[in-house]
């Protein structure tokens, strides 16, 4: 995942500017170890900090068109670029880098070429025949990006809020899906899916479509010339990823290069739930695994350094976000420079366990909508800055754009839990991949409880952090919390803790705009909470915040499947959550 930083339009093209740039772009080089490269024309500056994944050998930024007329910086990757060179037989490309077709689909198809691009991205290009210039960020936000306006009419876009918050007047979010164009002076927004209108769509589920639908998305991201992996929590999403990888790798570029045989990562408190399931499915595919042990300790040692790379003080993302930023240093020690993982997946199929409580499928699809719009201020943003912050790329298979489709089209009543039919959260995902013939995992994997990954790491991580933020906020400092942060007040000494740290890094009222708020139960959406009023008492963004539903839940207590929650004889009895709607057959 590389990082990039443009400075459009400053009115100083002097010496002074370009180091000042430059100094602002090593900001991001964490990004992008590999190679730096910096374009100047006039008062544009665009500048690229490269991690190497597709070509090495020339791939390195900006990149230009055959008259170098037209300039791109590029962070992501762009899994059609070969379909996309056939449909420009008269464009002569001068790297085997998959982000080089953006220039060229420029000057094909002018500024309306983006939805063309099947990836994860973010980019600006500049045309220097007229001095416009674009910005563009993908569908979901898998990659980070953000924009900032100057005092002198500058437009700043970067990879990270460190590269321009302290040069910019004003700066936020770059929304997902969006494109800035100079000649409009403004946003718009470029991806507008049948799903964006949460219209409530009426597709029958059809699983081997759904099955197909990612094993295709899994597949085109194998496209890569340095050595992977897949991260393995032992949850069903990242399971599945590593299955349908290990099932696809034999054949691939990426096995003729680097072997056929998967390599698979996971990380938790010694005795964690993750660490036994992540082995377990390790074993049952034959992947070489690497199991990686922090302590409360370590984690919370880290949290000063992962606060200032995730660029945020949301509880649940700075909960996720350390573990995976501890795992993720140990996956580059290994000389391993990308990961396959599985984000994405609860909120295209109501995973979270507060979906056990959605009152018709109407509730259910929006919250799935909502959720989705909201994944690059919360996952997309974690897997992005957390890997990144080691020069370590993570893809998300989940938010292919085509997947997305597929998922998202299904009536939500199929999506629906129901666990006097033995549907439990995800039941269409894992009916999907039920394949008694070829299995795809072992039946007690594919229908494990959902298990967030702050809660599977070890459930004394968050009980340690809590504990420590306990020692560092007073009573005092809570009462006062609503002077001191009018905006997103904290309202536990956790969340106070937090805070406190951003704001030592990122002071400005803007930096504190871009972290999303509201109250949350089990990592819902402020409006879910309305599903349950006994939930507006618990709000903690822990699954184990989802009383009645978690196995390990707070109160420690499972009501019975009689008043409609998940009960325990349902959990131990696996062949139950397999069963079937009749009208539902798989053919192979």
């Amino acid at each position: 995942m590389c990082g990039i930083l443009a400075v459009l339009g400053c009115s100083d093209d002097s010496q002074a500017k370009r180091v000042r740039v430059l100094e602002l772009s090593r900001r991001l080089k964490h990004r992008g170890p590999d190679w730096s490269g910096l374009y100047h024309h006039g008062d544009f500056y665009l500048t690229h900090q490269r991690l190497a994944i597709v070509d090495p050998a020339s791939g390195d930024q900006p990149l230009f068109n055959e008259d170098k007329k037209i300039v791109v910086t590029v962070n992501g990757e762009i899994y059609n670029h070969e379909e996309l060179r056939k449909r420009l037989p008269n464009h002569k490309f001068r790297t085997g880098s998959d982000c080089e077709v953006i220039a060229h689909l420029y000057e094909e198809y002018g500024e309306e070429f983006v939805d063309m691009l099947d990836g994860m991205f973010s980019f600006v290009l500049l045309d220097t025949r007229n001095n416009s210039f674009i910005a563009a960020r993908d569908a979901i936000g898998i990659t980070s990006l953000y924009i900032g306006w100057g005092l002198d009419g500058s437009v700043w876009i970067s990879s990270e809020l460190k590269g321009l918050n302290d040069d910019c007047e004003h700066f936020e979010t770059f929304p997902p899906g969006h494109m800035y164009s100079s000649k409009e002076g403004s946003l718009r927004r470029w991806y507008n899916p049948s799903w964006f209108s949460e219209a409530i769509p009426s597709t029958p589920y059809e699983p081997l479509v759904l099955r197909r639908a990612l094993e295709n998305a899994v597949i085109k991201r194998l496209m890569t010339d340095v050595p992977f992996g897949v991260l393995l929590s032992g949850g069903l999403d990242s399971s599945l990823v590593a299955s349908i990888t290990a099932r696809y790798l034999a054949g691939t570029k990426a096995a003729k290069q680097w072997g056929a045989q998967l390599h698979s990562f996971c990380v938790g408190l010694e005795g964690s739930p993750d660490l036994k399931a992540g082995r377990e499915v390790a074993d049952y595919l034959g992947t070489v695994h690497h199991e990686f042990t922090f302590t409360v300790q370590d984690g919370i040692d880290a949290i000063e350094d992962v606060i200032y790379h995730i660029e945020t003080y949301d509880v649940t993302t700075i909960r996720a976000s350390t573990p995976m930023f501890l795992m993720s240093r140990k996956i580059k020690s290994l000389g391993v420079k990308m990961v396959i993982s599985g984000e994405g997946s609860d909120e295209i199929f109501g995973g979270y366990l507060y979906f056990h409580k959605a009152p018709n499928k109407e509730e259910f699809h929006r919250e799935t909508c909502r959720k989705i719009k909201a994944l690059h201020q919360y996952d997309c943003l974690r897997a992005n800055k957390a890997t990144s912050a080691w020069g370590l790329e993570a893809r998300v298979p989940f938010l292919d754009k085509e997947f997305i489709n597929v998922a998202m089209s299904i009536d939500p009543e199929w999506k629906m839990i129901k666990p006097e039919e033995g549907r439990m959260e995800k039941w269409v995902l894992r009916r999907a991949f039920d394949d008694e013939e070829h299995p795809y995992l072992p039946k007690h994997i594919l229908y494990r409880q959902k298990e967030q990954f702050s809660d599977g790491v070890g459930y004394s991580w968050i009980d340690g952090l809590k504990s420590h933020a306990a020692q560092h906020v007073t009573d005092r400092m809570i009462l006062n919390a609503a002077h001191i942060f009018p905006h997103n007040t904290p309202t536990t000494k956790e969340a106070y803790y937090y805070r406190m740290i951003f704001e030592r890094f990122f002071p400005q009222n803007p930096a504190r705009l871009t972290v999303p708020g509201g109250a949350s139960v089990a990592c819902s959406t402020a409006k879910a909470i309305e599903w349950d009023a006994s939930w507006s008492n618990n709000l903690d963004p822990s699954g184990r915040a989802a009383l009645g539903v978690h196995l390990s839940a707070y109160e420690q207590q499972l009501p019975s499947a009689a008043n409609g929650k998940l009960a325990p004889e349902i959990i131990d009895n696996v062949p139950r959550m397999m069963s079937t709607v009749p009208e539902v057959t798989i053919q192979s």
